[in-house]
């Protein structure tokens, strides 16, 4: 088992992509630290681990939340962390804003197949402060939070690996969501700048840039929309969360000790750079 004997802390961990990392960590050894909004919802994934696991409620837009979280962490397992997934956030702020995107969204794909795009979008400059805000909030600075708290016990041992998840939406920019395009975008950037800056820890930070994959914050779009995608996917499908938990396990371990500063994107060939 690659992760025998590490801790893994991963946040947004109550469902979809960051559940199945949780449970893909459990099942290669490690004791894994499930942080979600709700705590009943991190509970219920620690259930599902078939080993010990700890539930941590903290929003991580919030830095005194995840402080405490950190503390917990520190106290639990005597200052011992070796996996940081950074993997909470939301894709959109407001079921007005939901309902509004996925219409877009749909818009902007069948323009697309059929290689007409006609469409004048005016998001940005109708976008609230509100919704920039709480967007950059959960994602970048949820980040940047987590990431700070880590480092302060990962450098005790001069080891660990902090994996962040970003989005193909860092790599193309979505027109319909330049919000989370902006998040995801800063993600990256600051994946690139603290991997130099402690490397010389034997500290490695990676990201992840998914595509379209298979999980409740994807489940509001369209029949019509998913065989859009699935068109302009080479490899005909969407992906799997088990897919995203693979490359994490990948990152977390050993056999990724010569990468950091890098970015793995499982999207079945939507987008390839």
């Amino acid at each position: 088992m690659r992760l025998e004997d590490r801790v893994a802390l991963i946040t947004g961990g109550g469902w979809g992509i960051g559940r199945a990392i949780a449970l893909r960590f459990a099942a290669e050894g490690a004791t894994v630290v499930v942080n979600d909004v709700k705590q009943e919802t991190a509970q219920k994934t620690v259930g599902e681990l078939g080993r010990p696991g700890l539930a941590l409620q903290a929003d991580v837009s919030d830095a005194a939340q995840v402080r405490a979280m950190f503390a917990r962490v520190e106290r639990e397992f005597g200052g011992r962390l070796h996996v940081l997934v950074n993997n909470a956030g939301i894709a959109e702020t407001s079921p007005e804003e939901r309902k509004r995107l996925r219409g877009m969204t749909e818009a902007r794909l069948a323009e697309s197949i059929a290689g007409q795009i006609t469409t004048h979008w005016d998001v940005t400059e109708n976008m609230s402060d509100e919704s920039w805000h709480r967007m950059i909030g959960v994602h970048l600075n949820g980040t940047f939070f987590c990431t700070r708290e880590a480092l302060k016990l990962m450098s005790r041992a001069n080891q660990g690996s902090i994996i962040n998840m970003s989005s193909v939406a860092a790599l193309t920019g979505l027109e319909t969501v330049p919000h989370y395009s902006a998040a995801k975008g800063g993600i990256l950037s600051f994946t690139r700048a603290v991997a130099r800056e402690v490397g010389s820890r034997s500290i490695r930070v990676n990201a992840i840039c998914p595509g379209y994959i298979n999980t409740p914050m994807t489940a509001g779009i369209s029949e019509m929309a998913q065989r859009l995608l699935i068109a302009r996917t080479p490899l005909g499908r969407w992906g799997e969360p088990e897919d995203i938990a693979a490359t994490a396990a990948f990152l977390a371990s050993d056999d990724s000790s010569f990468y950091t500063g890098q970015w793995l994107s499982p999207n079945g060939g939507l987008v390839i750079e």
